[in-house]
């Protein structure tokens, strides 16, 4: 997003997006959400980011300080699913109670440094206008992804707790700048803003909370304390890589300014563990398409309007080389833009 675009002036029109075809039976039971697998992926998550990060501080703890460096980057590669988690939990999809979905949104939020109330209103807009710029800035097209972007968080990201710390200090003091800030939280309505704010300030107040309590029990008990924070509040300073590599491709190389989720938006056939850990937002298509399905039921969804959907690729390296074919085909010509070919009964 550049400083040159501005925020559309007035409501844009609707786009009347293209579904496939369900039947009104399967529908609703997709639509039916299921607590015990609402708690199933809910508490897994939960649970394996609490097993990683009490790895990393039984490692201290024991003095086996030689395995820190490796658990914290296993600890990260997991911790930077923590979006996927929020944005799943914030369509309030996930549980039947929508108090369950809050709680686990902003209990994931947090050590993410994820305002997970900004978010939803960038989301919300995202989804109705998915890559129609000016109304779209959550995805700006073309999106440009480039060997050193993946190798500047692929393992280690020094500069991560500064941008978070900068970004919620940004929010704190209302300071709502840019083209998408002015469009999702326009100044003639302050009382949308106040939310975010007071969530920044929660951020903020608790992350230095944590460092402080970890100074002071380095400093009376044990030095391996002084591990807590990058436990809690700065897991994501390692291991981006897989998350990179997986939440990249939804809509990277797609058509823009289209009424149809086939074409901006990209499916890719993950193993089951990688679903898990990505919340099932490999099914981007379908999620789009019908966003209101909890994300557990995708996998079905898919199944049902299969012979409806373009051919999606399987496994992270078949859909890196299709997004590397486009991306080199737009280096050579800045104007080409892709095509994607659908099933010939429903062009």
């Amino acid at each position: 997003m550049t400083a040159a675009m501005s925020a559309p002036a007035s409501a844009p029109t609707a786009i009347r997006w293209y579904h496939s075809p369900v039947s009104r039976e399967d529908l609703r039971d997709l639509l039916r959400r299921d607590n015990r697998l609402a708690w199933a992926q809910t508490l897994g998550f939960l649970l394996l980011m609490v097993f990683t990060g009490g790895a990393v501080l039984a490692a201290g703890f024991t003095g086996v300080w030689w395995a820190v460096p490796l658990l914290l980057l296993v600890h990260g590669t997991c911790t930077h699913f923590l979006i996927n988690a929020v944005h799943e939990l914030g369509h309030e999809t996930v549980f039947s109670s929508r108090w369950l979905n809050r709680f686990f949104a902003a209990l994931f939020a947090f050590p993410g440094w994820i305002n997970h109330l900004h978010f939803d209103a960038s989301h919300s807009r995202h989804h109705r206008y998915t890559l129609h710029q000016p109304d779209d800035l959550e995805v700006v097209v073309p999106i440009r992804l480039t060997l050193a972007d993946f190798l500047r968080i692929a393992v280690f990201d020094a500069k991560h707790p500064w941008e978070e710390f900068s970004k919620a200090l940004r929010y704190a003091r209302g300071g709502f700048i840019g083209p998408w800030n002015a469009t999702i939280f326009p100044s003639d309505k302050p009382d949308d803003r106040v939310p975010v704010v007071r969530w920044a300030r929660c951020l903020i107040a608790g992350h230095l909370l944590i460092l402080a309590a970890a100074v002071a029990l380095a400093w009376f008990h044990h030095l391996a304390w002084l591990l807590l924070p990058l436990v809690v509040s700065f897991p994501n300073m390692w291991g981006g890589w897989l998350q990179w590599l997986c939440n990249n491709p939804q809509h990277a190389g797609m058509e823009d300014r289209v009424p149809d989720a086939r074409r901006c938006c990209r499916t890719i056939l993950l193993n089951p563990a990688l679903q898990f850990l990505y919340w099932h937002m490999n099914y981007h298509i379908e999620h789009h398409m019908f966003a209101a399905v909890p994300c557990y039921h995708l996998g079905r969804l898919h199944r049902l309007i299969r012979s409806d959907l373009p051919a999606c690729p399987v496994g992270l390296v078949a859909t890196w080389r299709e997004i590397l074919a486009i991306q080199l085909r737009q280096q050579a010509d800045p104007l080409w833009r892709p095509q994607v070919i659908l099933p010939a009964a429903t062009v």
